[in-house]
């Protein structure tokens, strides 16, 4: 019973999504609800201010645990790493509200559709349902299955015949009303944050809280100028912070306000819009498959997404074109764009969590100091509040308040160094993940290659034979054929306003046979046209034609699975019919009668594609039907087969100018470069190798993997790719089949895979735990859907790797989203979903902007030490005066916080990042060895040289405790100075009251701490590698300089003004020499052990060498074990998935099991290999 409670108290929500949750569900307690309102109260909010950081504590506080069913509050919990919580209150909806009645008989269901979520949520006779909305999606109770669902959707179980029976006539004004109810609205509507909103969620950050009650505990004490100064900063900060997210607000806003409206009419899109695309209406088949599993990976050509702009109607018969809704406002793929860059996921970055734990150690420092405080000031016997007061100021000296200020200063350099190269960036916290990125993906068209195909030329045939090759740069007309008819015809181009519109690689094709297109306002005696068919002509530049026009009479559109397109014809003058085809060459070959196929033809047409060009095959046949009433009833089965081969249009994609030496530039840094594109395979390996991503000489090794079949499992085989010299200029690409294998000492790190979506899809499925390794030296993933990109991405990111993307189109929008740094090169969608936008359209955005990262985190890092050191070398000079209750005074302070601390947080981070990348990264932890050394070590010697200065001051003959014997201080001056003279007010600070100044151990400890300060900053300030020399960053150079000097200054100088200021007591000259020579011999030893030991990295890399160190990222475990496997990479043979090598594994995160059929799901024991095997 206990176990039923506890399981309808918890669900999952989204089960196996990105954004699966976990719910519990909670019943309010008025009770515990009053309690926690008076806590609140006597607390003066703090509890309320702790329940915003912590909601799950404010739920566990006033309510209990209950079944879901019962709930009324719901604590929601993400099953990520980052484990974060949130609180929604169930919202009751009543239909009673609907203006017409509703039946409140249990029998009659709601809705037409029978299974529908809404007839099993809505409680009768009472007309409720209860729901709850998380981050724009509404879930309903359904009262069936007894967990929350997703509502604004259609199913995608139904059928074909379902869609067409139940939705084909349209929904009643009834139902849309209840289905507006219970929806909610088909709109993505982001509203634009109010300032009053976006200014409290900064300000009740807990880090300001912390500097509110410090700058208000300072301002108490009389502290004003630094307070102040940090006052003006922090609010600087944070009006920067709501602007700039006003500012993204305002900009999402209006992006998909203006994208909300739809047209339905004929018009020219802009310039930038996505090409158009036919769309053709879902099969009215009778059979109880489900719509996509039935049109497979052409489900896409039956929808119109959101934003869609529908140009041109062509309705195949009778009656209006119908639209039947899949998905509504925030379901939809655009909807769920939005949704996340509303809410984004948290950045997994090793310095952010590091520096909350090395806060987290200051504060407890600083906890310390207060407890020592307390112990000293109790034991001296003075009042309670003045005790409460200085333990406190204590506890504020180790965090420094100027911290977040000081990181966002250094992150703004960054980015307005990017904004002068013309990269823009949405969210400058990634400027930091920058500087880790150690693996880069790369789009192929448009990234690394120019935008368009153009022509070369064409290869016909005839008498079964190659013809000579028609070049398109000769500047001759193509010749008329049956090639080029089928090159003026055979295409999904429209004419939109007198202005050609379509693919860019038809228009390209079309263009090349000089013809033209027009309306269909003129009729052709002889040719039957409508208002949907297309006229083609000869232009005035095409070649003598015998042929006046060519009408299209009827098209079967372009799909990514048959990898083809035809059209039926009419030429003008005959009274029969013609076929065109065109697709990929292989597939196209298959539908040819074979004698028309040249017998050389796979190796005429791997000479081109080895070349990097594009190549598609065109293929003809006369139709024997006379009517064009048959020509509306052909299947394609029967319209594409029995073709004549007409030959190869030849097309070539240039790489840009910039490619190759980006590429080479990256490889020399040690980063990987990747190819991610949604392009032929063969074409990916030969511009890989063009742009020598893979280098000259290295293996590459075909990955291909084979669904698993009735009887046999998965497979995956491994294909050698050679290469072979056939004369000058081609260097020819072919698998190799027979049993050759990868030289002995070429194996391992000059080896490349290379995969094709389907392949890789396989992988993820069925040999998960051989996926990593083939990631390691993974290269090339051609033909890769945008949800196949975006997997890529994040199955780097779980080997360790920091994974940046680079594309330019829309398909790239999820794995630009995934990525720890994705660079958009397009201005359009792409740049929505990118942290980072290059106006400069190629690839030398990117090491552009990894050199800014690092230069970013290795002063990130420097500021972070520089201001834990200030905070300890106060913290230790203020402890050893609170010895005997005294601490600097104000004006000391403020030399250390203002015109060093402050000067130097400002300008410390604007040092250049260095030209050249370095083959390694800068450290990306705080808690690494070095740096935690680093602080250690200056820790220790800021520590011992205040100590032996305090100690040894009190063993001179001259010292005396000013303030318990103020008199023998003053009959002695003059053994200090011959050029002051002090009055009795001198002393006026010398009593032995809490705040007391004067003594000569204040006096000795503040140039110390203050010089301390200055050699901290210019030691943590490191140049090469990363950045510039710090000699570069003048202006902070300058301020270092100016405050030594100012400070060696005050220490030696002989003014009364000066030193009554300051509230120092003047010293005889050989005591200032000898501080001036202990801080001199600190810092040189401080700056010997942090250049020459602690940043030595041949030494590190030794001491890991000798203790046997490894890297604890999963890619370095994984090249590690593969680099010991003599077996590895495999050539040459096929395994599979229960042969017991490499584990059989079905994926449940990939498909839910009732999406897998059950003989699949026993595969990965020993029985199924033995069947196999036998059956073999």
């Amino acid at each position: 019973m206990e176990e039923k409670s506890k399981k309808d108290h918890r669900v999952l929500l989204n089960q196996g999504e990105e954004n699966e949750l976990e719910v519990f569900g909670y019943q309010t307690q008025n009770l515990r609800r009053a309690f926690c309102l008076t806590v609140s109260v006597l607390t003066c909010g703090v509890l309320l201010l702790v329940f915003y950081w912590r909601p799950q504590w404010s739920v566990w506080a006033s309510c209990i645990s209950c079944p879901l069913e019962e709930a009324d509050t719901i604590l929601l919990r993400t099953t990520d790493e980052f484990q974060r919580y949130m609180r929604k209150k169930v919202i009751c909806l009543y239909l009673s509200a609907l203006k017409f009645p509703i039946s409140k008989n249990p029998e009659e269901p709601l809705v037409a559709d029978c299974h529908s979520v809404i007839n099993q949520a809505v409680l009768k006779p009472e007309l409720k349902l209860r729901c709850i909305q998380v981050q724009k999606i509404r879930y309903v109770w359904d009262n069936v299955e007894k967990r929350f669902q997703k509502v604004g959707l259609l199913a995608d179980s139904y059928s074909c015949y379902d869609i067409h029976h139940m939705f084909g006539l349209g929904l009643t004004n009834e139902e849309q009303e209840v289905r507006r109810l219970v929806c909610g609205p088909n709109a993505i509507e982001v509203e634009i944050q109010p300032i009053w909103k976006l200014l409290i969620k900064q300000v009740l950050n807990p880090f300001y809280v912390f500097q509110a009650f410090t700058l208000t505990l300072w301002l108490s004490q009389g502290y004003i100028p630094y307070s102040v100064a940090i006052i003006i900063l922090s609010v600087l900060s944070i009006v920067l912070s709501v602007y700039d997210l006003r500012q993204q607000s305002v900009k999402l806003h209006n992006l998909v306000e203006g994208h909300n409206k739809v047209q339905v009419k004929i018009i020219v899109k802009d310039k930038g819009e996505s090409i158009p695309v036919t769309k053709t209406p879902l099969p009215h088949v009778e059979d109880t498959m489900p719509w996509k599993s039935r049109s497979a990976e052409d489900h896409r050509k039956h929808i119109l997404f959101c934003g869609t702009e529908v140009i041109q109607v062509k309705p195949p018969g009778q009656g209006p074109v119908r639209a039947v809704v899949l998905q509504t406002g925030y379901n939809t793929a655009k909807g769920d764009l939005v949704r996340s860059i509303l809410y984004p996921r948290p950045l997994n970055f090793k310095l952010y969590s590091d520096a909350f734990k090395f806060i987290v150690f200051l504060a407890g420092l600083g906890l310390v100091g207060f407890f020592y405080a307390l112990g000293v000031y109790v034991y001296h016997g003075v009042s309670p509040g003045d005790t409460a007061a200085m333990a406190l100021l204590l506890l504020t000296v180790t965090v420094p308040p100027v911290l977040p200020a000081a990181l966002t200063t250094g992150i703004m350099y960054a980015q307005k160094r990017l904004m002068k190269k013309k990269i823009f960036c949405i969210s400058p916290q990634r400027i930091n993940m920058c500087g880790q990125i150690n693996l880069v993906c790369f789009d192929k068209t448009g990234t690394l290659t120019e935008d368009g195909l153009d022509l070369w030329g064409t290869v016909p045939t005839a008498d079964n034979c190659f013809q000579e090759v028609h070049s398109f740069t000769s500047g001759k007309a193509l010749a008329w054929s049956p090639l080029c008819a089928a090159m003026a015809s055979c295409h999904s181009l429209i004419l939109l306003d007198g202005t050609i519109q379509g693919d860019p690689l038809d228009l390209k094709m079309f263009e090349g046979t000089a013809w033209i297109m027009e309306d269909c306002n003129v009729d052709y005696y002889d040719i039957r046209t409508s208002d949907a068919n297309i006229i083609i002509k000869p232009g005035p530049k095409a070649s003598w034609s015998p042929v006046e026009a060519i009408t299209v009479l009827r098209q079967f559109p372009f799909s990514s699975s048959l990898q083809r397109m035809s059209v039926v014809a009419q030429l003008s003058g005959e009274g029969h019919f013609h076929v065109y085809m065109k697709g990929a060459p292989e597939m196209l070959a298959k539908f040819c009668r074979s004698e028309t196929v040249p017998k050389n033809f796979p190796q005429e047409l791997r000479n081109y594609t080895v070349q990097g060009f594009r190549v598609i095959a065109l293929a003809h046949k006369a139709l024997s039907v006379g009517k064009l009433s048959e020509v509306e009833s052909l299947s394609r089965e029967k319209v594409e087969s029995e073709l004549t081969f007409l030959g190869l249009l030849i097309m070539e994609n240039r790489l840009k100018k910039e490619t190759r030496p980006v590429l080479k530039e990256l490889s020399e840094a040690c980063i990987r470069t990747v190819m991610v594109t949604g392009d032929n395979l063969q074409t990916a390996i030969t511009v890989a190798k063009n742009s020598e991503m893979i280098p000259p000489g290295s293996q590459v090794i075909l990955v291909e993997a084979s669904e698993p079949e009735e009887y046999a499992p998965a497979s995956v085989t491994w294909q050698l790719v050679e290469n072979q010299d056939n004369g000058p200029g081609i260097n020819e690409t072919y698998i190799n089949m027979g049993s050759s294998s990868v030289p002995a000492g070429e194996k391992g790190s000059c080896c490349h895979f290379a995969m094709s979506g389907k392949s890789y899809q396989v992988l993820f499925q069925h040999f998960n735990s051989l996926l990593p390794k083939i990631l390691v030296n993974g290269t090339i993933f051609a033909r890769m859907s945008p949800g196949q990109k975006s997997s890529l991405v994040e199955e780097f990111q779980k080997l360790n790797y920091y994974v940046g993307m680079c594309g330019d189109g829309a398909n790239d929008c999820g794995a630009l989203k995934m990525a720890h740094a994705g660079i958009s090169l397009s201005e359009q969608e792409a740049s929505v979903a990118s942290p980072f936008t290059s106006k400069t359209a190629n690839i030398e955005c990117v090491p552009q902007l990894i050199k800014e990262g690092r230069a970013a985190l290795v002063s990130s890092f420097g500021v972070f030490k520089y201001l834990t050191m200030y905070g300890i070398i106060q913290f230790i000079g203020t402890a050893l005066l609170y010895w005997q209750l005294q601490l600097f005074g104000n004006y000391q302070y403020i030399m250390q916080d203002i015109a060093i601390t402050l000067m130097v947080c400002l300008t410390m981070s604007s040092t250049h990042a260095y030209p050249k990348l370095a083959p390694y990264r800068p450290a990306g932890q705080l808690l690494s060895p070095p740096l935690l050394l680093s602080v250690l070590l200056n820790t220790c010697f800021t520590c011992i040289v205040q100590i032996c200065a305090f100690l040894y001051v009190k063993q001179q003959p001259w010292y005396c405790e000013v303030y318990r014997y103020s008199e023998c201080f003053l009959d002695n001056l003059s053994n200090f100075s011959t050029n002051m003279s002090f009055g009795r007010n001198w002393t006026r600070n010398a009593t032995l009251v809490p705040g007391s100044i004067l003594s000569f151990e204040g006096t000795s400890l503040w140039p110390i701490t203050t010089i301390n300060c200055i050699t901290v900053a210019f030691i943590f300030s490191k140049g090469k590698p990363f950045r510039k020399p710090i000699y570069t960053n003048y202006i902070f150079l300058l301020l270092l300089i100016s405050a030594l000097g100012i400070t060696v200054f005050i220490f030696f100088s002989d003014f009364q003004d000066i030193y009554q200021g300051m509230e120092l007591i003047p010293t005889i000259t050989s005591w200032r020499v000898s501080i001036l020579v202990a801080t001199l011999i600190q810092f040189c030893v401080a700056f010997f052990v942090e250049d020459a030991i602690l940043q030595n990295r041949e030494l590190w890399l030794l001491i890991k060498k000798t203790f046997g160190f490894c890297s604890k990222s999963q890619y370095r475990k994984w090249q590690k074990k593969l680099a010991e496997d003599s077996t590895w990479p495999p050539t040459n043979r096929t395994d599979y998935s229960g042969d017991g090598k490499n584990g059989s594994y079905v994926n449940q995160g990939y498909e839910s099991p009732e999406q897998i059929p059950k003989g699949k799901l026993k595969w990965g024991g020993q029985t199924t290999e033995q069947h196999f095997w036998t059956r073999l």
